[in-house]
């Protein structure tokens, strides 16, 4: 009876844990599609490199905010470094820093699509506990 008691208790906290790091990642995610839409939806070209330059930071801040959280493990601290790498790396080809050629202000909507494909394409290879997750999620909305 015990024995039955625990099994059911992990396989419910492994459940909790795969949907709460797929709210995590759809949180992200939906945070990104935000930006955007509301790059595309802006005319200028100055706004729509401020508004992706701004989500850029916002979301580089919450992986530094994170990775200095003692919750986080050192995989989740290596997994979060890749993750801050991409999008350093995607800000600094917003930008034209560090060898990256700017983006033309024409491809900026293309730009800005691009990023939301790329990190849902991260999520296949970089997995995060669901702590370090729900944590991103917190200070993203903090920051906003």
């Amino acid at each position: 009876m015990l024995s039955r008691i625990a099994l059911r208790l992990i396989v419910v906290m492994v459940a909790l844990g795969y949907a709460g790091m797929a709210l995590g990642q759809d949180k992200v995610h939906n945070y990104l599609n935000d930006t955007a839409i509301k790059v595309k939806a802006t005319e200028s070209p100055v706004q729509k490199r401020e508004i992706l330059s701004k989500n850029l930071d916002n979301m580089i801040k919450a992986l530094d905010t994170v990775k200095g959280a003692a919750l986080t493990s050192e995989q989740d601290d290596l997994q979060l470094d890749r993750v801050k790498m991409t999008l350093q790396e995607k800000r600094d080809e917003l930008a034209g820093l560090n060898g990256f050629d700017r983006v033309p202000d024409d491809q900026l909507n293309a730009f800005s699509t691009y990023i939301v494909q790329d990190m849902e394409q991260a999520d296949r290879t970089i997995t995060i506990s669901v702590v370090v997750a729900l944590l991103i999620i917190i200070i993203i909305i903090l920051l906003v």
